[in-house]
């Protein structure tokens, strides 16, 4: 039984792991925000869109889609299709969240994405009781969550104000590259990259951001394939 105070201390550790993450993801979620007010958007929709999707690349695909009058089913269809890789991240988590309350595995799962589970992850891997571990996880999620939220808030809100000459666009692909390099340590991670980016780079001009659905699922088959040729 851990104490309130080792508990916190846990919290403001995962807070603190998480920090480093946010000079991607702040920039990110701006752009994602000015993206939204760029679409028409009613502020709140892109709020709430924040909220709900909690994912970057599924919710600018989602933005995109709307503006272009898309269908709702083929709008929630690629933003799942994009957050597939979700899944393999609740597989790798689900062992050390087995026991816990089913609120608490409700919070967590929903808290589940690149940095979440980066920074999780790594906790997890360490000797100790897995409550602190626990505490360390939600510290770094309850973070990403404020900053995430704050950073759409602010891109939806200054929209209107930045200089026409100003482009973000670049600004998501760079958070991406920031998130994937550190990963590329072994000979599948490697290889699913390269596997990904080449498809992508072949079908970016499919409608309804089919190349980027074709692109994870062929990284995927790749990593999968060469991990268990090692195996």
């Amino acid at each position: 039984m851990i104490s309130l105070t080792a508990q916190r201390r846990d919290i403001v550790a995962g807070a603190r792991a998480m920090g480093p993450w946010l000079f991607s993801i702040a920039p990110f979620g701006f752009a994602i925000g000015v993206a939204g007010a760029g679409a028409d958007l009613p502020v709140p929709a892109a709020l709430l869109a924040g909220v709900l999707i909690f994912a970057g690349s599924a919710q600018l695909a989602t933005i995109d889609l709307l503006s272009q009058g898309a269908a709702p089913l083929v709008v929630i269809g690629t933003a799942l299709f994009i957050n597939i890789r979700l899944v393999f991240y609740s597989a790798a988590v689900a062992p050390h969240w087995r026991g816990t309350p089913w609120w608490w595995r409700l919070i967590a799962a929903y808290a589940l994405v690149d940095p979440t589970f980066a920074v999780g992850a790594d906790r997890y891997e360490h000797p100790g009781d897995r409550r602190s571990a626990h505490a360390h996880y939600l510290g770094g999620a309850a973070l990403l969550w404020i900053a995430w939220c704050a950073a759409i808030a602010t891109g939806a809100f200054a929209a209107a104000r930045l200089p026409g000459w100003l482009h973000l666009e670049f600004i998501g692909p760079l958070y991406l590259i920031g998130a994937v390099v550190p990963r590329l340590r072994s000979r599948p991670a490697r290889a699913a990259a390269l596997c990904a980016a080449s498809v992508a780079a072949t079908t970016t001009g499919l409608p309804l951001h089919l190349g980027v659905s074709m692109a994870i699922a062929a990284g995927i088959a790749m990593a999968y394939a060469n991990d268990s040729k090692e195996k």
